[in-house]
């Protein structure tokens, strides 16, 4: 993709980002940026037939509640969100956050309701899937079909970096991880801009997600930022040493591969 068709492309999505998603999946910015697979036109019109509108949550809102049940399938247009599992103390663990592209909900296919719960960070505007169709899309589609296999592998992969980054990595080498990862996550999406991205992720989330302490949690990121790695001010977060903090958290900067739509 060229320079001005790549600026194209983040520019449309910059232009839909507070708005519904388009009511033809052909005009959906997403599919313009280099993040994402193609399909072929075959593919897509299928993929239009499956979709059931859009659907827009609140800063706070639960997309999916733990344990409950849920008709709808979602993928992520715009905002943020995460996935998470609670105690019945209350006590949370953020499982991983999700991205503009990101897929929800294809879990509870395997159990008892929903495993998890999905709460929107910011506002959150999704295209909506109604999970009684899936076994079509497998069956008439098994392309498609394999794309959310892979969607869900994918999943599994990142829940595993946070399970390795809570059981072996330092607190320091956990948020080190955690902020890069979420920034090459934004990047590649279209997020970053300036050299920082809009970042709505709070301490108390980042404590959530890897295991530690508000207290520690707040001292880490205090001491990254002396040390010159990163800053986070006025909501938008920039690497200040982004091989440092590769190099601190044993983070293999690789080539993204590219991410399966639907």
């Amino acid at each position: 993709m060229s320079i001005d068709t790549r600026r194209s492309s983040l520019a449309a999505l910059a232009h839909h980002a507070d708005r519904h998603p388009p009511a033809a999946c052909a005009q959906c910015p997403l599919r313009a940026l280099p993040a994402f697979s193609p399909v072929s036109a075959k593919e897509l019109a299928y993929i239009q037939s499956f979709r059931h509108g859009s659907a827009a949550f609140a800063a706070g809102q639960d997309v999916l509640a733990e344990h409950a049940t849920s008709e709808w399938l979602y993928t992520v247009f715009s905002g943020w969100a995460f996935r998470f599992k609670t105690l019945s103390d209350g006590r949370r663990q953020i499982l991983n956050f999700l991205l503009p592209g990101d897929f929800i909900g294809l879990q509870e296919q395997f159990a008892d309701g929903a495993p998890h719960g999905a709460e929107a960070l910011t506002e959150l505007q999704l295209c909506r899937f109604p999970k009684a169709e899936l076994w079509s899309l497998y069956r008439e589609f098994p392309s498609l079909g394999y794309d959310l296999t892979w969607l869900a592998a994918r999943e599994e992969n990142l829940t595993d970096e946070t399970l390795l980054s809570v059981g072996q990595r330092s607190a320091a080498e956990r948020i080190a991880m955690l902020l890069i990862h979420l920034y090459r996550r934004a990047e590649r999406v279209g997020l970053v801009e300036g050299a920082a991205v809009a970042f709505p992720v709070t301490q108390q989330h980042i404590a959530d997600a890897l295991g530690l302490s508000l207290v520690h949690t707040n001292k880490t990121l205090r001491r990254l930022h002396r040390l010159g790695l990163h800053e986070i001010a006025d909501g938008r977060l920039r690497l200040l040493n982004r091989h440092a903090l590769q190099r601190l958290a044993d983070y293999a900067e690789r080539p993204m591969r590219t991410i399966p739509l639907i």
